[in-house]
C-alpha cells in the first residue's frame, strides 16, 4: 500500500545519529549521492535559562543545508534541544563544533546577518565586535566573548557541550508531490547510516495554510481537534517521553466558537487570534497562521513520534489530510461535527484505502481501551 496526499507539506523528523558520526555526515552522503551540495549554517533555538531573570538563553548551533545538483534546497539537518537522553554532556566536545549563546534572540538575528557560519570557533564573533567598537575577548575554557562598549555580554561562542553534534532533526523543504518517494531518498540513507530514534523523539508534520485561513475554517478545525485531540494522540501512538506538548488555552476555543468570530473576514479574525497567548510548543500549532509568518505560514500537527518509514510518515499525513479536507469543506459547519473520530473519518475525504487503514487502527484501539476498562 502506498500512501499519497495532495496537500503541500514539509516534515520534521528527529533522529539520533550513532557514535562516531554526525548530522554533517548524512547530509554529504546525501549530497555525494545526487551530486548536490550542502552548506553550513546557523541554526536557532532556546533553551530554558537557570539565570535568575533570564528565562531562555537563546542558542545558535551548527546545522546542514542539503541542496540537489539544481541549487534547490531539499533538506536541512539540525539540533533539536529538546533531544536529551540518548547523549553523553561528559563526551568532549568535537573540533569545529560550537554554539553562540545571548539572552535575547535580536542579538543572534545579528550574528546571523554578519557573521559566517562557517568561521572557526576563535574568529566567527569578530564582526560582532566590530559593530559594537570592542575586541573578541578569550577565556582559558575556549570560549570567546563579545561584549559592548560598557562591558556587558553580547554574545558567548563555546565548545559545543558533549555529543550534541548526533541530534539530528531532518526538516525537509515543502514538498507538493511525491511526499513518500522524496521522505524515502532522505530516511532509506538515515538508516543504512545507522540513524536512530532518539528517546524523546517526535515527526511534525507543517501543512500549507493557505485554505484555512478563513473564521469558519479555523472554527471547525479547533472544534475537530480539541474534540479528538487526545483520540489522534492515542491512535498514532504519541511518544510520551516527547516534549514541548500540550493542549491550547481556553481563550482560544471560546474566541472560536463564537459567531462574532464566525463572521468576521480573515484579516479581522487573523488579528483576534493574534491577541492569544498562542505558543508553537503544543498538539497542535496555529501560532504560524494567527502570526501570519509568510515563511512558515502553516499548521502544525506535532504528536507523531519519531518514525523513520517513509510510507508510515505519509499514512499519518493523510490522516490529518483528510480532517482538514473536512475542515475547509464548505459544506461542513461546527454544529455538523461527527460524535466520534470514527465517523468523522467516515465522512472525511480521504481514500478509500487510508480509510480502512486508519478505521482498523481505530478499532483496534478502541478494542484496547474496553479490555482495559473491564480489567
Amino acid at each position: 500500500m502506498t500512501a499519497e496526499i495532495k496537500w503541500k507539506t514539509g516534515f520534521e523528523i528527529e533522529l539520533a545519529a550513532p557514535r562516531g558520526r554526525t548530522r554533517k555526515d548524512l547530509a554529504d552522503v546525501l549530497a555525494l549521492q545526487s551530486g548536490g551540495t550542502v552548506q553550513r549554517i546557523f541554526h536557532s533555538q532556546s533553551e530554558p535559562s537557570k539565570v535568575p531573570g533570564r528565562p531562555t538563553f537563546e542558542n545558535l548551533t551548527p546545522g546542514f543545508q542539503l541542496f540537489d545538483s539544481s541549487g534547490q534546497w531539499v533538506a536541512s539537518f539540525v539540533d533539536d534541544l529538546t533531544l536529551q537522553a540518548d547523549f553523553d554532556k561528559q563526551t568532549p566536545s568535537q573540533p569545529g563544533w560550537y554554539r553562540i549563546i545571548a539572552d535575547e534572540a535580536r542579538l543572534l538575528r545579528l550574528v546571523i546577518r554578519h557573521c559566517d557560519p562557517a568561521s572557526s570557533i576563535d574568529n566567527v564573533l569578530e564582526p560582532i565586535a566590530d559593530l559594537f567598537g570592542t575586541k573578541l575577548l578569550s577565556h582559558d575554557s575556549g570560549m570567546f566573548r563579545v561584549v559592548d562598549d560598557r562591558g556587558v555580554s553580547v554574545a558567548i561562542c563555546a565548545p559545543l557541550p558533549g555529543e550534541r553534534e548526533r541530534p539530528c532533526e531532518i526538516v525537509t523543504a515543502p514538498i507538493s508531490s511525491g511526499h513518500c518517494e522524496k521522505l524515502s531518498q532522505l530516511l532509506d540513507e538515515a538508516n543504512a547510516q545507522g540513524f536512530t530514534i532518539p528517546n524523546e523523539g517526535a515527526t511534525h508534520i507543517h501543512f500549507d495554510a493557505t485554505t484555512l485561513c478563513s473564521a469558519i475554517c479555523i472554527a471547525k478545525l479547533v472544534f475537530v481537534f480539541e474534540k479528538f485531540g487526545e483520540d489522534l494522540k492515542r491512535l498514532v501512538e504519541v511518544n510520551g517521553r516527547c516534549v514541548r506538548l500540550g493542549a491550547w488555552p481556553e481563550s482560544l476555543s471560546e474566541l472560536t466558537s463564537s459567531e462574532k468570530f464566525q463572521s468576521l473576514d480573515w484579516p479581522e479574525a487573523r488579528q483576534e487570534l493574534s491577541k492569544l497567548s498562542l505558543s508553537k510548543y503544543c498538539d497542535f500549532n496555529l501560532l504560524n497562521i494567527a502570526t501570519g509568518n509568510d515563511l512558515k505560514h502553516t499548521f502544525e500537527v506535532r504528536i507523531l513520534p519519531s518514525m523513520m518509514d517513509s510510507t508510515k510518515i505519509v499514512e499519518a499525513a493523510a490522516l490529518f489530510e483528510g480532517l482538514l479536507d473536512w475542515c475547509i469543506d464548505p459544506t461542513t459547519s461546527p454544529a455538523s461535527i461527527p460524535s466520534s473520530l470514527s465517523l468523522l473519518l467516515d465522512s472525511a475525504p480521504v481514500t478509500r484505502t487510508m480509510k480502512k487503514h486508519w478505521q482498523r487502527k481505530i478499532a483496534i484501539k478502541s478494542r484496547i481501551t474496553t479490555t482495559k476498562d473491564i480489567w
